[in-house]
């Protein structure tokens, strides 16, 4: 008796469940419908947000990595924001303290990981190592200009065109070379004469190449000297100073003046040779 009572519930819950499913499909469906409506209304309101700070933040001038850094956190700030809320509608009863308490401590198990590089990035907008435009290498041998710094990495451009993703937690704590950071850079280029060249003569017309090159700066030291005396040439140092948007067009339009004006003036560039030497047999 107590078996059949037991199944007739059963079978009485099992048609009311599928009684109520229309129902409860319907007002899921509303609900899900409704999510998608507010997501999408969010989305166009934090960019709305973002373009505002943006624009405020380029009227004060501050500079393009600072924006760049506060945009990317406050737009996943207000991301995390929204999910939250929309969760909340779902009938996740849990509080938003323990929904937050949960993803504090996922982040927290992710120290090592995202959390370090966002560490790093404060540190970068704090101490300024660097800016956008600058051109920096890092202490690994990647360089190139710096594009973007976001709160999690920073984008490299290279001479060749490629991007170069770095972790801002990998550069907070490794040695940085900022290539750009002066205004000036000084130039050494090396030249070698032959033992049997005019030394003050080279040393002459070197000079005169440095001073007539538009790019060298003339206020500052201009120097020719001899470095070294090698195993097959008289080693020459050129050292002059150009500010630093002119290095790269400076260093191979002297070099190569240097070369054209030696040549001119007969002055001879060696190059590695080799005697070989014979002994004739004795008969």
């Amino acid at each position: 008796m107590n078996t059949f009572l037991s199944s007739t519930a059963s079978i009485s819950a099992i048609e009311k469940f599928i009684e109520e499913l229309p129902d409860k499909a319907l007002h899921l469906g509303i609900r899900v419908l409704l999510a998608i409506v507010f997501f999408f209304i969010g989305t166009q309101l934090i960019k709305l947000v973002l373009k505002i700070m943006k624009k405020s933040m380029e009227r004060a001038k501050v500079e393009t990595g600072a924006i760049q850094f506060m945009s990317s956190f406050v737009k996943a700030a207000l991301y995390i924001l929204l999910i939250l809320v929309l969760a909340s509608s779902f009938g996740v009863e849990a509080s938003i303290i323990a929904i937050l308490g949960s993803a504090g401590l996922a982040f927290g198990l992710a120290l090592q990981g995202s959390l370090s590089n966002l560490a790093g990035g404060v540190l970068i907008m704090v101490l300024k190592p660097f800016k956008v435009g600058d051109y920096i290498v890092d202490g690994t041998g990647k360089e190139g200009v710096v594009t973007e710094i976001q709160i999690f990495f920073t984008k490299l451009l290279t001479v060749d065109n490629k991007t170069i993703i770095l972790p801002n937690g990998a550069l907070a704590n490794n040695c940085i070379t900022n290539v750009t950071a002066q205004a000036t850079r000084r130039l050494d280029l090396p030249v070698s004469i032959s033992y049997g060249s005019d030394i003050k003569l080279a040393k002459d017309i070197l000079m005169d190449v440095i001073k007539k090159d538009e790019a060298v700066l003339k206020d500052k030291e201009m120097l020719i000297y001899v470095n070294e005396l090698g195993e097959s040439a008289v080693n020459v140092f050129v050292r002059f100073w150009v500010k630093t948007d002119d290095y790269w067009t400076a260093k191979f339009r002297v070099i190569e003046n240097c070369k054209l004006a030696l040549d001119e003036a007969g002055v001879q560039i060696p190059f590695p040779q080799l005697d070989v030497h014979f002994d004739q047999p004795k008969e």
